[in-house]
Formats: C-alpha cells, structure tokens, sequence
C-alpha cells in the first residue's frame, strides 16, 4: 500500500476575497516541501485590504503558479491527498490550478478517511495536542502537514513493508 500524503493550505480571507498564500504537502517518503504562492491579480480586491497579509512579500518570495502547478504534477499525480479538512482545501486548489485552466492531478480527502477508528472531532484534538506538544504554530502549512505524519504513523501507515 502506498504511503498517504498529506497537504496544507494557509490562505487570506477577507471579506470578499479568498486565496492561498501558502502550501506544504508531503511527498513518498515522509519528506515535506513547502512553497511562498506569488498572488495573481484576479486573487486581489480592488480595495487592496487584506488584512494583515503582506502582499509585496508574497510577490517578492512567492512562487508563480505555473512553477507550483509543475512541482504538484511531479510530486502527487494520481494520488489521493489528505487534509485536516477544517480549511476550504479544496477550493483554494481549485482556485490555483483554475488559473491556469487546468485539472488538478490529485484528489483532496479528509484525514477521517484515512483514520477511521476516530472521530472528526478525536482527530482534531489530536492534531491540536500533537501542535501543542511539538510547539509548532498552528497557521503554518508545514506545520499541519507534519501533525498530519504524525498521526498516520501514529497509526501505523508508515510500516515498512
């Protein structure tokens, strides 16, 4: 059986906008990438308030869409990709691979169908307490996806074969 993978999204929300700003996924081997997004145009309101979100930095580190549509091929393609399922996941995939009109190589699930022995709340908590414990702040992709590792070893879903 194949290792799962797993994916975060940190995003902007305001109002009348919403788009990432963020993402990490993980890849076979447990490893973990994780990428600034370079907003587009259509993404930003006209009003350019966007909370506390700094979009000279996201232009300046992001990365542009096409470069993060080709890493996502690479590195997911047929697979099913688990989130925590708290976040708008898979809109905001949509929203990045629509941009460019394509199709998303992958599927999004929710951890509850990879962990089915626990709650959608359990498996909140869980999450939440592995962040507490590990001192990780919660609104960092890389930090959800890395809570994510842990609970599916947690249950055993990284056994070597």
């Amino acid at each position: 059986m194949p290792k799962p993978r797993f994916l975060d999204i940190e995003y902007c929300q305001t109002e009348d906008t919403l788009f990432p700003v963020a993402m990490a996924w993980s890849l076979e081997d447990g490893q973990m990438k994780t990428v600034v997004i370079a907003p587009i145009e259509e993404w930003l309101p006209e009003d350019g308030d966007l909370g506390d979100v700094d979009v000279d930095y996201l232009a300046e580190q992001g990365v542009p869409l096409i470069e993060l549509i080709h890493e996502l091929h690479q590195d997911l393609p047929d697979q099913t990709v688990y989130v925590d399922g708290l976040d708008p996941d898979e809109i905001l995939v949509d929203l990045i691979f629509s941009a460019l009109d394509q199709e998303a190589p992958f599927e999004i699930a929710p951890i509850t169908e990879l962990i089915m022995g626990l709650s959608s709340d359990a498996l909140e908590d869980r999450r939440r307490q592995l962040l507490f414990e590990e001192s990780l702040e919660p609104q960092l992709p890389e930090n959800g996806v890395y809570a994510l590792l842990l609970m599916a070893q947690e249950e055993g879903l990284f056994e070597e074969d």
